[in-house]
């Protein structure tokens, strides 16, 4: 494993913990705290904008090399100290080459304060970027919606060199879509099975694996899936309320991000989580992988992307697709799950959105409990949350 030592001084300087920006943002009136608490303030600062950076690229049917700005950043992990964010630089959702010919994501290594230590093209659309520190490096799925392959970056030291390795799934996903979010759960690499029936019959259907299990073959660069549950399986009412405890039959037809719950999280600590974007759900899996795996499922207030649990010191990393930035948020956060709150990821919005009843992508705060979701009060740069959410807490002095 890759590790990169980062002085407590800098890295807290780099957070801002304890400084408030002086711009302050609108957020939704709906949704508000169900028990009557007042939201958190927080201040968000841009660390890394895609404008200031390019990759060079041959257009698709050309042969003479182009260049451009970095564009549609979406998920962010952080690995030994250093983060990883991935620029979709508007390629389709099946891969498919953006509108000036690019067909290649780049994935970008940074430090807290936004100085990039190294870049890596990777063909496809970059879905979900995750360390894995056993590997010591990071792992991209591609094609959200099909044609879908993963690569493996593995950063070079001090921030040069590298390599990416491209690896092709073992066979046709049975899903008939494309791949998501990654997450490492118990040493195992998990990923979603997003966009299922995006060809053959639509979802959710019972054969659809919504999480795969990924072995990865360094010999032969191939991905081997094994399906860990599925979009019509069995799970437990998680809610609060005179159905929690009762069993229903999911119906997925989004599985989107997903996480490793922390131990020290209020509730479903330790277990795997699904989110399913379009249908409100979140699925927590105690077991996961196993014979005895048990499934929970929480319905939320609101479509929610990425979910990360803020504690102590530190800032949350999170991508910015209008701003083209990756920004971090400090400040007291509480003790409940953040999320990116998606209205318009609902598979009830409307095709024009936002609308009314379907406000802006905003972050809010996670009742674990009722699945109630509730905004944060943000000051600083305009920010709107749309993709992935990390948390780097700051080292101890």
């Amino acid at each position: 494993m890759r590790t990169r030592s980062l002085s407590a001084t800098i890295l807290t300087a780099a957070l801002g913990i304890g400084t408030v920006g002086a711009v302050a943002l609108a957020v939704p009136t709906a949704g508000a705290d169900p028990h009557g608490r007042p939201p958190h303030a927080l201040s968000v600062r841009t660390v890394l904008s895609g404008a200031s950076l390019n990759h060079t690229f041959t257009p698709a049917g050309g042969t003479i090399t182009a260049t451009e700005s970095l564009s549609d950043p979406d998920d962010v992990a952080q690995l030994g100290g250093t983060l990883f964010v991935g620029f979709q630089n508007g390629v389709g959702p099946t891969g498919g080459p953006s509108t000036d010919g690019n067909r290649d994501s780049t994935i970008v290594e940074f430090t807290p304060v936004g100085k990039v230590l190294g870049q890596w093209d990777v063909p496809g659309k970059a879905d979900g970027v995750t360390a894995d520190p056993a590997l010591g490096g990071v792992i991209v799925t591609l094609n959200e919606d099909g044609n879908s392959a993963l690569a493996v970056v593995h950063p070079g030291g001090n921030g040069r060199g590298g390599s990416v390795t491209n690896y092709a799934y073992n066979k046709p996903l049975p899903h008939n879509g494309g791949t998501d979010a990654i997450t490492i759960w118990q040493g195992r690499i998990f990923v979603s099975a997003s966009a299922p029936g995006t060809t053959g019959d639509p979802a959710p259907q019972p054969q659809y694996p919504a999480v795969y299990s990924v072995s990865l073959d360094t010999a032969t660069a191939v991905a081997t899936v094994t399906p860990v549950f599925y979009d019509e399986d069995a799970a437990t009412v998680a809610n609060v309320g005179s159905h929690r405890g009762q069993r229903t039959t999911l119906g997925l037809t989004d599985p989107d991000s997903s996480e490793a719950v922390p131990f020290f999280a209020p509730r479903f600590a330790g277990q795997f989580m699904l989110t399913s974007q379009g249908d409100l759900q979140q699925v927590y899996v105690a077991g996961a992988g196993t014979p005895f795996q048990h499934l929970s499922v929480l319905k939320l207030s609101q479509s929610v992307d990425d979910t990360a649990w803020p504690i102590g010191p530190g800032g949350l990393f999170a991508t910015d697709v209008g701003a083209d930035s990756v920004d971090v948020v400090t400040g007291s956060f509480g003790d409940q799950p953040v999320v990116a709150v998606t209205p318009c990821g609902s598979n009830s919005a409307p095709s024009t959105c936002p609308a009314p009843g379907f406000p802006a992508d905003y972050l809010g705060t996670l009742d674990p409990w009722t699945g109630q979701i509730s905004p944060l009060v943000l000051h600083g740069v305009p920010f709107t949350p749309k993709g992935g959410l990390t948390w780097l807490s700051a080292p101890r002095r």
